[in-house]
């Protein structure tokens, strides 16, 4: 896969995951990927494990992509993934190795109010 050919690979990687369309939400991994979650301490592996274990959970997901960015096998996707109803903003940094996911690690931040002591500088994201 050509650098070109991965932000399409990853808009219908995006698509498939807001459809929740599991099969092909997880055709972009290799079969041996790995997927950190840096917060909670988890890794999974393999990609059946990841497409299984993102199927067992319970909450209604929604995800709603602001930007991908990325070269040379290392993209980076921004989005706001909706657990049901509320909103999570998220970075999913992707390794491709022969034109699959190699590992994958995600942020995710809960929403806060601005801290007064930045008030003056501060304006509301939509």
């Amino acid at each position: 896969m050509e650098d070109r050919d991965i932000p399409v690979a990853l808009d219908r990687h995006w698509a498939a995951s807001d459809a929740g369309e599991f099969e092909a939400e997880h055709e972009i991994y290799r079969e041996d990927a790995v997927l950190d979650y840096p917060q909670s301490g988890e890794r999974i592996h393999g990609r059946r494990n990841i497409q299984a274990s993102r199927a067992a959970q319970p909450n209604r997901k929604r995800f709603a992509v602001r930007r991908i960015t990325g070269t040379d096998g290392l993209w980076v996707t921004e989005y706001v993934l909706t657990y049901d109803g509320r909103p999570s903003y998220t970075v999913s940094i992707m390794e491709f190795l022969d034109g699959k996911v190699a590992r994958e690690t995600q942020y995710f931040s809960d929403p806060f109010e601005p801290g007064p002591s930045r008030a003056q500088w501060v304006e509301r994201m939509p």
